[in-house]
């Protein structure tokens, strides 16, 4: 009888890091993500047999395959490890088909944090494997294969090829449109504002500034400089008196821990990084680092969660560092509940697996990014669990005839949670001392003109923020929907913020005009709601696909006949082609964006597209340009090519070493103090 059991995970990192903890009596490796799936080559599902998915073994994964059978059949039982979310369900849920594991089996375990009491604590409880979330996910897999593979070959055949649709993709590109839209409709509004900059006569140089709020009680608009001159007629400036003194204590509370989608949003705000590089780095630190004198260990909790609840073990271990490294008064006593239904509040929020170890002790262990984003979830986390932070605050009412004026200061008492994550404060300046009645000495009334401003663009962070509001997708779909509209070149991205491109509202309005439900919000929320409810068993996932594809064919089969061609102008550059002097375009091809000749078919030049550097090569003075090599890698290239052959493979900025005056190179080096180096490797210049 086989002596080992056999653990299936997703990735290799998380096998190497479980199969340190459960030693020599396991035996742990990778399914390497989903084994079976939908064919690419096709629908793959049976619309007239009830919806039936046809999986298939996916392409390139039969060495993979053949090893889970292997290994499946010498071990003395099977336990399927795969993340604890609906993704990691169904993956179980394959795996065990391929293996022919019974349903019945208790085969199945989960776990929230990479570490070794949650991994021996989980193989001692195993459990079925969860056809509720396995349900859900084959229902969001079979509409979103069904809306794809039917409205993605009318886009081709009616506007381009190598577009796409998708049922939240959709949903999430009209929001972007309709605020490009508002942005463009919009029409600013003058309005202006009376400061008056006060003092009394004990505290002179204490002046503070004061805001016109109201006249006779009620809130004043001023709309132009005349009525703005008007009322600074009326003003009398020995004439400002304190009608009101309110002093109170002003209390903020922590924050709670971060989910998914606050994660990607404080990241994107405080880090800059992007959506897409905030679940990389955050996985990594998941599935585990090998910290010196803790060896390969999870720092955070599992990384897709709609959660901010948090385990009472984890309550009681932030308490008791709380209190050896603040003192007691630090320890708070909040408890934080989910602002909607959450069928993910299995989980727990996303925390660090041990508040003991400390970014900084263990930061020589990190990459930069991984000690940033470590840092800022450890930071929000033990914040969470700390005391309030207080303020002394005071506001004042100020009369002039029948003008009110208000002001409001404020200063820190009790730093409380600020101790560890610490905010910027617009008013950190208290007001004098002040009483009723008493009369105050101006300085100055200043006038300003002000315009209304258009709403803000959506930057990633933002967009996240609002997807989750509206219920459309789920902390695992964020960051793929925003990949897929920036590839699909559906928006582009403006530094920080996103816009739709032509193509991008072509697209919408097409969607909007045929396939109003794929676009709405409320509709594709409520498709959310279904699901939650198809993983709680209330109700069966082939209804909620036969009650979409309903409706939703009769809206293709009509699209199909009404929509007539539709013509994307190609983007022109300022580059000009060297054949006939046209201006070259931007095209997609199969290896993506290239530079073609707007003179086609008359004239068929093409070239790359290249990205300049601005800095001049040093044999030849031609520009150095980023270029591509045949594995894939990125390097630096003189543009004079092939007559000059020089390249380097880090980027270079435009300055020479003061050493030996070869260029410098930005070089990052994990956890080092420069960036950048010089690029001959005789020469040691760094800064």
């Amino acid at each position: 009888m086989a002596e080992k059991s056999l653990v299936i995970v997703e990735s290799p990192a998380k096998a190497k890091t479980i199969g340190k903890f459960l030693g020599s009596k396991y035996k742990v490796i990778a399914s390497v993500g989903h084994v079976r799936d939908l064919p690419k080559s096709k629908m793959g599902i049976n619309i007239e047999n009830n919806f039936e998915p046809q999986y298939i073994n996916i392409r390139g994964k039969g060495d993979v395959i053949k090893e889970l059978k292997k290994e499946a059949k010498k071990a003395k039982k099977v336990i399927l490890a795969t993340d604890p979310d609906r993704e990691g369900e169904a993956i179980s849920w394959h795996i065990a088909q391929i293996l022919d594991i019974n349903k019945n089996d208790k085969c199945r375990i989960e776990f929230n944090e990479i570490t070794k009491n949650a991994i021996t604590s989980a193989v001692k409880s195993p459990r079925q494997i969860d056809m509720g979330l396995v349900d859900a996910q084959q229902a969001r897999r079979v509409l979103d294969r069904l809306v794809g593979y039917s409205i993605s070959p009318l886009l081709w055949k009616k506007i381009k090829r190598g577009l796409s649709a998708g049922r939240v993709q959709s949903a999430a590109l009209k929001i972007i449109c309709d605020r490009e839209k508002e942005i463009l409709s919009f029409i600013p509004t003058e309005y202006w504002t009376i400061t008056a900059l006060l003092y009394s006569e004990s505290a002179k140089s204490q002046s503070f500034e004061a805001k016109l709020s109201e006249y006779k009680g009620k809130k004043i608009e001023i709309n132009n400089k005349e009525e703005a001159e008007n009322i600074l007629a009326s003003l009398d400036k020995t004439g400002f008196r304190i009608t009101k003194v309110e002093k109170k204590e002003r209390i903020r509370k922590p924050l709670p821990p971060f989910t998914t989608s606050s994660l990607q949003q404080e990241a994107s705000n405080r880090l800059g990084f992007f959506t897409n590089r905030t679940m990389m780095i955050a996985q990594q630190l998941y599935e585990g680092i090998d910290i010196p004198g803790e060896g390969t260990i999870g720092l955070i909790t599992y990384i897709r969660t709609d959660s901010v609840r948090v385990s009472n073990e984890a309550r009681e271990a932030a308490k008791e560092y709380i209190e050896k490294n603040y003192t007691k008064e630090y320890i708070g006593n909040n408890v934080y509940s989910n602002r909607k239904k959450d069928t993910q509040d299995a989980h727990e929020a996303i925390r660090p697996t041990y508040i003991t170890l400390h970014p900084d002790n263990i930061k020589g262990a990190l990459t930069n990014d991984q000690y940033k984003l470590y840092k800022l979830i450890w930071e929000r986390y033990t914040a969470s669990q700390m005391s309030n932070a207080i303020y002394d605050s005071s506001q004042v009412e100020i009369m002039n005839n029948d003008y009110t004026f208000k002001a409001s200061g404020s200063q820190l008492k009790f730093d409380g949670f600020l101790k560890v994550y610490s905010f910027s404060e617009a008013n950190e300046k208290m007001l004098p001392d002040m009483y009723e009645n008493q009369i105050l000495e101006c300085k100055g009334l200043l006038p300003e003109q002000h315009f209304t401003q258009p709403p803000s663009r959506f930057t990633e962070a933002s967009l996240v923020k609002e997807l989750e509001e509206k219920n459309i997708g789920r902390p695992s779909t964020y960051v793929p929907i925003i990949s897929t509209l920036v590839t699909r070149k559906y928006i582009k991205r403006d530094k920080k913020s996103l816009f739709p491109t032509e193509l991008g509202f072509v697209v919408t309005d097409l969607m909007e005009n045929y396939f109003n439900k794929i676009v709405d919000v409320g509709f594709t929320a409520d498709l959310e709601e279904k699901l939650d409810d198809i993983e709680s068993e209330i109700i069966d996932w082939k209804k909620v696909v036969e009650d979409f594809y309903r409706t939703f064919k009769k809206e293709l089969d009509e699209a199909d006949d009404e929509i007539r061609r539709i013509e994307i102008q190609d983007e022109l550059t300022d580059e000009i082609c060297e054949n006939c002097g046209k201006p070259m375009a931007i095209k997609q091809g199969r290896f993506g964006e290239f530079l073609a000749c707007s003179g086609y078919p008359e004239c068929k030049n093409t070239r790359p597209i290249v990205n300049k550097t601005g800095v001049l090569c040093p044999e030849c003075g031609n520009e150095i340009v980023e270029r591509r090599s045949k594995k894939g890698k990125i390097f630096y290239g003189c543009n004079g090519y092939p007559n000059c052959n020089f390249i380097l493979w880090n980027k270079p900025i435009d300055k020479k070493c003061p050493k030996c005056q070869s260029l410098l190179i930005q070089k990052k080096m994990k956890n080092s103090n420069f960036n950048f180096q010089c690029s001959n490797t005789s020469c040691d210049y760094k800064e």
